[in-house]
């Protein structure tokens, strides 16, 4: 076993006898679970002087029943089965005798709930054990103290406390209220891999038959007596304001209630970065039912007005930022003809190795391709949702949200009333990939309920969600690469922008396995509001990557698998540059992995296969993609895809969320894209929007893991953004023609085979 303090103060390790039957509450204030240098990304919230590794919320009741608190928002990826397998493992409890619940918003308790980037297992994996390991061992002590006899001859397993010599047993019911009276334990021992019983075997989906059932438990259900349903009228254009508004006709609608206009943020107040410039001036109508409200929706007569640029601070997790917002009316013509101008340029330079210009100014050959991706849409199956109940100096908020931390300091600031008094229930999301990691819809129930003085249900409709952001954004890179006269890899460039940000990882593969290296990254402003997409900018950048390695190879006569693996041996054996982001010998696994489980090498007939790889998010992801040309279409037949992601928690549920990535990036990669026209978004629902359907989907998926006892890193997102790159090459080698622009089927012509 592993010895680890716990570093837990008697004010952190909240403790409470006043269950019914004694039961035994353990309290852990998450926000000390986090270290120092962690503490940058929780600038809202007031440090505590004392850090610990622990962060997670527990009650046994005196019948052996284990509730286990999930702190984390949850919209797909199974954390609320995940999370709680840590606390049991460690606690050495029967699973079947595990309730999990959603713990609401709470910083003292809970800190930063944050449900993104992949972070979730990562953060939790040694604090969440600790949680059950610290209960486990105070049970322990409490049946040696009842029993008289030594603590080292107490054993735990499953909900049993064992005393073999007097064969004395107990279950943990029994002894809840006496642990609850003992002291902290300062330091506990967490379970060494080989012992796992919990972790590593798959579970069910805690709400599986909720969810099927339809057993209400997602924002959009949430009901409270007295409620309201709400809904916003916004600009029809980015680079729109609000100039005025005539709401006699919507007023006089049947079941409208009242028709406001609302103002998201105060002036002066310093954005976090998850608070969105988009549209903060909105007109709302409310009223008893959402199809009343829906049909004075469009009784509303609004002129709007050109915005004056504007340049504000923002305080995002990389700290303190200036962005500027232009004013004008943007279009996707005018931003292509702005992105290949820069891409022309020479960019700011971000890193550099060797002697990259001499070596491109004698290469006997240089290879040149430049890659270029749409905005994209997310598109959650649930449309953006919040109820909201002022009351006076106090809010009840219900919402579905990927960071209720963040939120908080705006809804404070906007209704003028102290953090503290605002209450957050986390619904289940029906989808996020990041678009509810920005949650002014809950700023805007809140106002809307202030201003009418009722209890609030703010419902978008799916144009509404489509056509008010968050994007991601447009992106455009140009990779060089040199070559000898004996055809061998010099150099390699690449210049990477978009709007407004740049998609580039300059430290990332093949950075570290070449002698002259050179990235570059520019961009441009924009009043079109983007956030973070699955995997935000590795979606892009792999796709683009991967894809110029793969006709790199092509160009050096390479196997591509063997090409990437030589180039990591190098990075491995002699790395280049001190900075370089990734670990050369699990990339290679997981290529070396791949090469077994998909037989690469094998003649498929008539199967065209594409090969590719990233690192992103801690973790590393590989797939080969087979697909047949039928009718003139691309049909994918199979995905075998390796993932080193450390220790599996819950197999299924790993399996379940490559599953989803790899059909996420098919679809988005075919046919994801949204344009725009004098800042209107030219598509606003699914039937001018398309989103992958059954038919788009692989016939089969195979997943696989290589095996370590590495701390879990991420599993959500890694294996989305090498989907793009290795069906582009798939298509490359079915058809071939090179695919340089995103996405890749959607109005073009059918593919010949």
């Amino acid at each position: 076993m592993t010895l680890i303090r716990t570093k837990i103060g008697r004010r952190a390790f909240i403790k409470n006898t006043s269950l019914a039957g004694g039961g035994l509450v353990l309290g852990f204030n998450i926000l000390s679970s986090c270290k120092p240098e962690q503490a940058k990304e929780m600038a809202s919230i007031e440090m505590p002087k004392e850090w610990f590794e622990i962060n997670s919320y527990l009650k046994i009741g005196d019948n052996g029943l284990v509730t286990i608190y999930t702190p984390n928002p949850e919209f797909g990826q199974n954390i609320r089965t995940s999370m709680p397998m840590l606390i049991a493992e460690e606690l050495d409890v029967d699973w079947k005798s595990v309730i999990v619940e959603q713990a609401p918003y709470h910083a003292e308790k809970y800190g930063f709930q944050f449900t993104g980037g992949s972070q979730g297992i990562r953060r939790r994996w040694e604090p969440l054990r600790m949680a059950g390991a610290s209960a486990r061992q105070m049970l322990q002590e409490a049946a040696a103290q009842s029993w008289q006899v030594p603590i080292e001859e107490i054993t735990a397993e499953g909900g049993v406390l064992v005393h073999e010599t007097s064969n004395q047993s107990a279950g943990y019911g029994e002894m809840a209220s006496v642990a609850a009276k003992l002291p902290v334990p300062d330091e506990v021992e967490l379970k060494e891999v080989k012992d796992f019983k919990i972790i590593g075997e798959s579970h069910k989906n805690v709400d599986a038959k909720s969810i099927v059932t339809g057993k209400p438990m997602f924002g959009s259900d949430y009901q409270k007596e007295g409620m309201l349903i709400a809904m916003v009228e916004h600009p029809p254009a980015f680079g729109m304001t609000l100039e005025s508004v005539d709401v006699t006709a919507a007023k006089a609608m049947p079941g409208i209630k009242d028709v406001v206009t609302i103002k998201s943020f105060k002036d002066g107040f310093e954005k976090g970065g998850f608070d969105t410039n988009a549209f903060p001036e909105l007109v709302a109508i409310v009223g008893n039912s959402t199809w009343e409200v829906m049909q004075a929706k469009k009784q509303l007569k609004v002129k709007w007005k050109p915005i004056t640029g504007y340049s504000e601070t923002v305080n995002g997790f990389r700290g303190k930022e200036t962005k500027n917002i232009p004013a004008g009316l943007e279009s996707t013509e005018t931003h292509k003809a702005k992105m290949e101008e820069l891409a022309g340029k020479a960019g700011k330079i971000v890193r550099k190795d060797g002697k990259p210009e001499a070596a491109f100014k004698n290469a006997a050959k240089i290879l040149e391709r430049s890659y270029s991706a749409p905005y994209l849409a997310h598109n959650s199956m649930e449309p953006l949702n919040a109820f909201a109940h002022v009351v006076g100096d106090k809010v009840k908020i219900a919402a579905p949200v990927q960071i209720p931390s963040l939120i908080v300091p705006t809804i404070a600031s906007s209704l003028g009333i102290l953090a503290e008094n605002i209450e957050m229930e986390i619904p289940r999301m029906g989808g996020g990939f990041g678009r509810k990691a920005y949650a002014h819809y809950v700023v805007e129930a809140a106002l809307i309920s202030q201003k009418v003085n009722a209890p609030v249900k703010l419902l978008y409709t799916r144009e509404d969600d489509m056509t008010n952001g968050i994007y991601r954004p447009t992106y455009h890179a140009t990779y060089r690469a040199a070559l000898d006269e004996n055809n061998n890899l010099m150099a390699l460039h690449v210049k990477a922008g978009g709007i407004p940000e740049s998609p580039l990882f300059a430290n990332r593969f093949p950075a570290g396995a070449l002698d002259n290296y050179l990235a570059e990254e520019w961009s441009i402003d924009s009043n079109i509001s983007i956030g973070a997409f699955r995997a935000p900018r590795s979606n892009f950048m792999a796709g683009a990557e991967q894809a110029f390695l793969d006709e790199l190879a092509e160009t050096l006569g390479k196997d591509p698998i063997e090409f990437r693996l030589d180039l990591l041996k190098r990075a491995k054996k002699d790395p280049v540059g001190e900075q370089n982001d990734y670990d050369a010998e699990r990339y290679a696994g997981v290529l070396e992995l791949l090469h077994e489980k998909a037989a690469w090498g094998q003649d498929n007939g008539n199967v065209h296969r594409g090969i590719s790889a990233y690192f992103c998010h801690n973790s590393y992801a590989a797939h080969v993609l087979d697909l047949t040309i039928e009718n003139g279409k691309p049909v994918v037949q199979n995905v075998c895809c390796a993932i080193d992601c450390g220790i599996v928690v819950n197999p299924d549920a790993a399996k379940n969320m490559a599953e989803g990535a790899i059909i996420d990036g098919i679809g988005n990669a075919f046919f994801g894209e949204l344009t725009f026209k004098d800042g209107i978004p030219q598509k606003n629902n699914f039937d001018q929007y398309q989103m992958i359907r059954m038919a788009d989907a692989p016939k089969e998926i195979d997943v696989h893991f290589v095996q370590n006892e590495i701390a879990p890193t991420g599993m959500g997102e890694p294996p989305f953004p090498p989907i793009f790159g290795a069906l582009a090459n798939a298509l490359y080698q079915a058809t071939g023609l090179r695919h340089y622009q995103q996405p890749f089927v959607s109005d073009r012509p059918p593919l010949v085979g």
